[in-house]
């Protein structure tokens, strides 16, 4: 019996010796350690009491692995959360700024990530400013940031010229080499306006990719808009703490850019951390230049800088001419509807019709502009159903009823020129044959060589929020911008520039011979304008305002008014030139007596 219980205790001491315990345990915890030195302890005391068993170690042991997997359990519970915008605050080395950008595609509307816009927009904001007083980086190469850190002297003599080439770090270059697509121009009257702090400042310029997210969008813009900051880039400017507003020679940012939809606009605009919760977009003390493609802002301040692209007009806007241009379009279709049946009662009531070609060339317009007004409502109510193929079709058949339309305006000035300009030797044998030949002719084959090159398809046109107000088929968005420009644009424009300029050698003769028969007539001033107003109609003059939309809102619902309105206007001249009273016989101007000798001389 004593032998078996010397025989135990040796056991017990391998057992606490022996193994080590914690020493050779090294892979357990600061906590497993204390507790087994506790139990080293009672081991030695076990060489004399021998009361401590061997189970005691592997409770220990599985206390110890238990607290461990609540441990990582409590770590998985509470992620790092970069996007917050306080782990990596006040932190601008590679790692900080890599793992902050990582936010930019994060912070949507739709992610599952966590952001606080706030004080991620604030980190960036901050950035230029901790390159300019802390940092002794002089330049910053990374995909989504490119940055230049210089000092210059407050005693320069010329403007200084930046190139902002996407993906390439900015570089100084001289005025000779300063015509880069994308640049900034800084004025020496900036640094003139520094002397007094000293005779260098350190300037910081940024050029940063915020993608496609939430960051830097403002209340002003969110994914759901088509308006958007331009190629995701910001360009940022700073002197550090110094501030600088109230420029009198305004710094100069030049962006390049494809050529933009014409129902976009571009506005140069600064990040202004004032407005809202988060800060939003501003143009104040920024003007815009738009070009082609390049857009220049001149901004009297240093700040962060972008171009907005957004809808030319908002949504109630769009809203309120499309009802007009309906509204105004079923009218014109009634009343043009009238004048060619009216035509067609004078032509069987009337022998003079039969010859006469001032009655089948106006009739001529109001067919052009009823089946353009037809068509107009068959593409806006379907939109875009159908098959793609349907679509050309109904894009094709607009664009041939507007090239028409615009056809015969410029055929009906042309015609006004032989009557009032030209008067003598104005017959043509066969004329309202040719000019039919012209007037349907010419839009077709100017049809057929814009669908050969697949240019017709969906075109959507949207607000300022760029949601959608109106789809139908037209011109391709993508791809045939530049058909629309030269078969629609340009081709209207030189019609207009030829009525305009007959036109008012029109209006020369009619307020000439107004003044020459003053003493005989009265009223002939009234009269003339309103035949003016009348001729504008029927020679397009009237779709020349379009180019004063510009302007504002109110040309735009004038433009709106007038062309939808044409049909009732042609109806009115119509019946005022054909059947006068005896009250109007003299009011119809020198163009219905000049029509009379003009056929007379064609008989």
């Amino acid at each position: 019996m004593e032998q078996e219980g010397r025989e135990r205790g040796h056991r017990k001491q391998r057992h606490c010796g022996g193994e080590g315990g914690a020493g050779r345990g090294g892979r357990l915890s600061r906590t497993y350690d204390q507790r087994a030195a506790q139990l080293q302890g009672q081991c030695r005391q076990a060489g004399k009491s021998r009361m401590v068993t061997p189970r005691a170690l592997a409770v220990l042991l599985l206390l110890h692995l238990a607290s461990g997997e609540k441990r990582s359990t409590i770590r998985h519970e509470m992620p790092r959360n970069v996007c917050q915008g306080r782990i990596n605050k006040n932190r601008y080395d590679d790692f900080s700024l890599k793992d902050t950008a990582k936010c930019f595609p994060k912070c949507t509307q739709s992610g599952n990530e966590s952001c606080n816009l706030r004080n991620l927009q604030r980190y960036w904001l901050n950035f230029e400013i901790h390159l300019v007083e802390e940092s002794q980086t002089e330049t910053v190469n990374m995909s989504f940031l490119n940055a230049l850190v210089k000092n210059i002297s407050t005693d320069i003599s010329e403007d200084l010229h930046f190139s902002l080439t996407p993906s390439q770090i900015p570089m100084q270059v001289t005025e000779e080499e300063h015509q880069h697509p994308d640049r900034v121009r800084l004025p020496r009257s900036l640094f003139a306006s520094l002397q007094g702090r000293g005779p260098m400042v350190r300037l910081a310029i940024t050029v940063l990719d915020v993608g496609s997210g939430n960051l830097f969008k403002g209340p002003r813009i969110n994914l759901e808009d088509g308006s958007r900051v331009l190629n995701s880039r910001l360009v940022g400017l700073s002197l550090g703490h110094i501030p600088v507003a109230g420029l009198a020679d305004p710094l100069e940012i030049t962006f390049s850019h494809q050529h933009q939809p014409p129902n976009m606009t571009l506005t140069c605009v600064f990040w202004d951390v004032t407005k809202g919760s988060t800060g939003d977009w501003s143009s104040k003390g920024c003007s815009t230049e738009r070009g082609v493609n390049r857009t220049v802002c001149h901004c009297d301040h240093l700040t962060f800088f972008a171009l907005l692209l957004r809808p030319v007009l908002d949504q109630a806007t769009v809203k309120a001419l499309t009802l007009i241009s309906q509204a105004g379009c079923g009218t014109s279709m009634i009343f043009l509807a009238f004048t060619i049946v009216l035509y067609a009662f004078l032509r069987f009531s009337r022998q003079r019709f039969k010859s006469e070609d001032a009655p089948k060339i106006h009739v001529a317009l109001s067919v052009s502009l009823f089946l353009l007004n037809l068509a107009f409502f068959i593409n806006v109510g379907n939109g875009l159903r159908g098959s793609d193929a349907a679509c050309w079709v109904r894009g094709a058949v607009f664009h041939y009823f507007l090239l028409c339309a615009f056809t015969w305006m410029g055929l009906e000035t042309f015609h006004l020129y032989l009557l009032v300009i030209k008067v003598f030797n104005t017959y043509f044998g066969r004329y309202f044959l040719k000019l039919s030949f012209l007037g349907w002719g010419l839009p077709a084959l100017i049809v057929i060589g814009t669908g050969s090159a697949n240019s017709y398809g969906p075109y959507t046109i949207r607000d300022k929020e760029n949601r959608t107000t109106l789809e139908l088929c037209w011109f391709r968005e993508d791809t045939a911008i530049s058909a629309l420009y030269v078969t629609v644009h340009g081709y209207f424009f030189i019609i207009f520039l030829f009525s305009a300029v007959i036109l008012a050698l029109v209006a020369w003769k009619i307020f000439t011979l107004s003044s020459a028969t003053a003493g005989k007539e009265r009223g002939q001033t009234w009269k003339g304008v309103l035949t003016l107003l009348g001729l504008s109609s029927l020679t397009g003059v009237t779709w020349g305002l379009a180019i004063l939309t510009p302007l504002g809102l109110p040309t735009t619902y004038v433009f709106a008014l007038f062309t939808s309105l044409q049909g009732i206007f042609i109806f009115c001249w119509f019946i005022v030139l054909y059947f006068p009273s005896r009250s109007t016989t003299t009011s119809t101007s020198g163009t219905a007596r000049v029509d009379q000798a003009h056929t007379m001389s064609q008989a």
